[in-house]
């Protein structure tokens, strides 16, 4: 009789060392966690990958500018020279000096747009997360507890909704536009709360950004406060508090990375539009929306004032919402499209 293959591999098998075999049954069954099976559908994703490494050096640029502008042997951003423009005061293009030229004061272009994606990323990171913070909070009270409560918040969410963000922005800008700014502090004569520049925008952001993510964290935590688990933890006689923070908080990491994402690119091009309105971030401090208001003028003699700022200001962007898209598609793989 004969045994055939499988007897004859069953065999093999038993002569095998008993740790070979349980380490490769643990190799077949090891479990990842939910961040391993997130990062490893992102890193498929070329694109995603490419804009994540992109905004690396991007924070890396804003962080040493002022070390990378003396490598490079350039100005600092607010210097202006009369030998960097020709006999005529019109500024001149990139050069060996200057990389991306000067503006129309003699100020070097490549500076002011490294510096610039200083004040982009921290006025945006900033606003996103003070708008995250305010918004989970509200989403989540309003969605948990209902009732009056939810009536309050969602009203208050729809009526600031209601009011556009530019002209809302140039007419807080304009009112706290004094250099004591507006909303007196505690003090008397202390100055306001808000200041002309980057508070200001900051504020704007937040304001017009939170009601966003409330709303979408009260439909979250309205589907997950049904979910067996709440259920589960009021039986067992949680408090209303260890439930929010312990059951239904965690569940809403995902959406909050995806939805901070996308609004970081928002709130750039929001304050690129500010500062281009000439509300925003305030002279001599350097931002791709002043510069490209300033290059205006001059667009048609000197290309360059416009074109390096737009640039950075186009792939900073670009580089977000394909980032945004990326993460997205990771953490709902069901739910993702093809690229």
């Amino acid at each position: 009789m004969s045994t055939g293959a499988g007897a004859s591999d069953l065999l093999h098998a038993e002569d095998a060392p008993v740790d070979e075999i349980l380490a490769a049954g643990e190799e077949q069954i090891v479990a990842r966690s939910p961040l391993q099976l997130f990062w490893r559908r992102l890193r498929r994703d070329k694109v995603s990958i490419a804009a994540l490494v992109f905004i690396g050096l991007l924070v890396f640029v804003a962080v040493f500018a002022g070390p990378i502008t003396r490598l490079v042997g350039v100005p600092a951003p607010n210097v202006q020279s009369t030998t960097a423009l020709d006999e005529f005061g019109l500024p001149l293009g990139p050069s060996s000096e200057h990389p991306f030229g000067v503006d129309q004061i003699g100020r070097d272009v490549f500076a002011r747009t490294i510096y610039g994606a200083r004040v982009s990323l921290t006025v945006a990171i900033i606003g996103t997360g003070l708008s995250v913070i305010i918004g989970v909070t509200m989403g989540m009270i309003s969605g948990f507890y209902r009732g009056w409560v939810d009536t309050a918040i969602a009203r208050t969410i729809d009526v600031l909704l209601a009011f556009p963000v530019l002209l809302l922005g140039v007419g807080l800008a304009t009112a706290c536009s004094d250099k004591n700014g507006c909303l007196e502090g505690f003090k008397p004569g202390e100055g306001g709360l808000l200041q002309p520049g980057l508070s200001i925008v900051i504020f704007i952001i937040v304001l017009s950004n939170w009601p966003y993510v409330a709303r979408i964290m009260r439909g979250q935590v309205l589907s997950l406060r049904e979910k067996e688990f709440v259920e589960a933890s009021k039986s067992l006689g949680a408090t209303n508090r260890r439930i929010i923070f312990r059951d239904i908080l965690p569940n809403l990491v995902a959406p909050i990375i995806v939805y901070a994402t996308l609004f970081i690119p928002a709130n750039i091009l929001l304050e690129a539009a500010l500062s281009f309105l000439g509300v925003g971030v305030q002279p001599p401090k350097s931002s791709w929306g002043q510069m490209l208001a300033d290059s205006a003028q001059i667009f048609d003699t000197a290309w360059w004032y416009f074109l390096f700022p737009g640039l950075a200001l186009l792939l900073t962007v670009l580089a977000f919402n394909l980032l945004g898209d990326g993460m997205q598609d990771a953490m709902n793989p069901k739910g993702s499209r093809s690229r």
